[in-house]
């Protein structure tokens, strides 16, 4: 079987190893991919945002179908065009990913089918956003409604950082068109997870929870980035509170999706915040999360493989089995470049440590320059994962591997699942 991979992140890495695990004989070919996809498969240099390249190259290679691994091939109707000309695709149509790409229209949707979320109003001047800051009080959140990298969500304490982060939106245009139009939200306290699930519109085949950490600093202070590390299983993630999400989120915005004539298939992404009413919508996302996806594919038992190629073909899931997970932990840690999560200067010589067993060097932000060297090309370079049986020998061996990681300028942080550890004792 060959398979088109669209992507060259650290999620992508990790999808292609994963699947390469559940069929060694499958041949990978990913566009643009990186130096890590490079060892197991084949990378052309074609960008994930050239739709008439993707699918020339697909129809070239005559692959059996193809698997769009971040958010913005999937705006710009990448599942559409391809569907169009009898292609199997995995992922949503543009008008489903909108559950990502307008933050608006997850929240309209959600407000109107019930689902539990955060208040939260929209706006395009900055007057008015503000006005809306002083009558919610701090601290308060501040949304751009498009994509942004995963760094378009401010979390206020006060009403002048809260201001600031209006007038950066909307004013000096910080994520550009993605900021034209800002939530204004109420902020909800309590503890984040992420929680994916396969789904061919209907019917649901969710994954292990995990535990994102988003600020850049140690103790979850700084500025926000994509993620700095992840970690599953997470243990406050409970059979009975996860069958409650499935029940109370999922299902029904599956449900209102098809409504709204836009059904969901692929990966939905459930940003949770457990929250003393229960678990609560932070976000949506249309595609596997990154460094989650890092996380939590190599806890995976069963295979992926025959779940996405269901789904991509237009089939149903209704009668596979559910995952099976190993009974071990996991943990990511990211490193990152110099000046992340603002501007990076790639160009920096990477030295990478032999990975002891258990652990995996997923490559994001990865490169080769002239000389054939390995070398930094982004702002999340490596992910690296380390699965132990218990939480606090993964943790141990992801930082240590991690900070083994050489290349001027490095950063990472070594709590990455500091609050599991607290829980567990």
């Amino acid at each position: 079987m060959k398979v088109l991979l669209v992507g060259g992140g650290g999620r992508e890495h990790a999808l292609a190893w994963k699947l390469v695990q559940d069929d060694p004989t499958l041949d990978i070919i990913a566009a643009p991919g990186n130096p890590g996809i490079a060892a197991i498969g084949r990378c052309v240099p074609v960008s994930a945002t050239d739709i008439a390249g993707l699918m020339a190259l697909a129809k070239q290679e005559r692959v059996s179908f193809t698997i769009v691994g971040p958010e913005a091939p999937l705006s710009l109707g990448i599942v559409d065009r391809f569907r169009e000309v009898g292609m199997a695709i995995f992922g949503p149509t543009q008008a489903a990913a909108r559950i990502e790409t307008s933050k608006r229209f997850a929240k309209e949707l959600m407000l109107k089918a019930n689902v539990p979320t955060a208040s939260a109003r929209t706006f395009t001047t900055i007057s008015a956003a503000k006005e809306e800051v002083r009558r919610l009080g701090a601290p308060v959140v501040v949304k751009a409604s498009g994509i942004a990298a995963g760094k378009g969500v401010i979390v206020a304490l006060s009403i002048a950082e809260a201001d600031a982060a209006i007038d950066d939106m909307l004013d000096a245009k910080r994520f550009g068109d993605a900021g034209a139009e800002v939530l204004v939200e109420e902020f909800m306290q309590g503890e984040e997870i992420s929680l994916f699930a396969l789904t061919d519109g209907t019917n649901v085949l969710p994954m292990l929870a995990a535990q994102d950490h988003k600020r850049i600093g140690e103790g979850d202070t700084g500025l926000n980035t994509g993620g700095m590390g992840a970690y599953a299983p997470v243990s406050i993630a409970t059979p009975a509170l996860l069958q409650s999400v499935r029940d109370r989120i999922l299902t029904p915005t599956l449900a209102a999706m098809r409504s709204e004539g836009c059904a969901f298939t692929g990966l939905l992404f459930a940003g949770l915040m457990l929250t003393e009413q229960g678990p609560k919508v932070v976000e949506f996302n249309c595609r596997f999360g990154d460094p989650e996806t890092q996380a939590i594919l190599p806890l995976l038992g069963s295979s992926l493989l025959v779940a996405m190629r269901a789904i991509a073909d237009g089939g149903s899931i209704r009668s596979l089995d559910p995952f099976f997970w190993k009974k071990a932990a996991s943990v990511t840690t990211v490193v990152a470049a110099e000046g992340y999560p603002g501007s990076v200067q790639g160009g920096e010589v990477i030295t990478l440590p032999d990975a002891p067993s258990g652990v995996t060097i997923f490559h994001a932000g990865t490169a080769r320059n002239a000389e054939g060297a390995l070398v930094t090309a982004g702002g999340r370079v490596l992910t690296v994962t380390a699965v132990a049986e218990s939480f606090a020998a993964a943790q141990a061996a992801s930082r240590a591997t991690a900070a083994a990681v050489q290349f001027r300028g490095r950063q990472l942080r070594r709590d990455i699942g500091w609050r599991e550890l607290q829980r567990l004792g």
